[in-house]
């Protein structure tokens, strides 16, 4: 099991810089953990579908690959539904903050 330090933490709750915000397709740009939680608590279920399929889940691919969180990225992969996946995330935004 993997322990996460206070930076780490705080690392991933971070914005990301700009260049690496992920842009979804009604517009809206999330640059954080914090704010990908309320975007998917937020957008409507066909925003959701652009964005995940059978073939592909931008958020899950965005949380390993930018965020460097490999846990909320499979958790996301995991998610069935908008719902589930603002959960998962949600739980991971507190998990986190409690390191702090």
């Amino acid at each position: 099991m993997t322990t996460i330090l206070e930076q780490d933490a705080d690392k991933r709750l971070a914005d990301v810089p700009a260049e690496y915000a992920f842009w979804c397709n009604d517009g809206r740009i999330v640059k954080s953990m914090r704010e990908l939680k309320e975007a998917l608590e937020q957008m409507g279920d066909e925003v959701y579908v652009y964005h995940v399929s059978a073939e592909k889940n931008d958020f899950s691919t965005w949380a390993k690959d930018v965020l460097i969180d490999e846990k909320l990225a499979r958790d996301l992969s995991r998610s069935a539904n908008r719902s589930e996946a603002a959960k998962c995330v949600a739980a991971r935004v507190t998990f986190l903050a409690s390191k702090l």
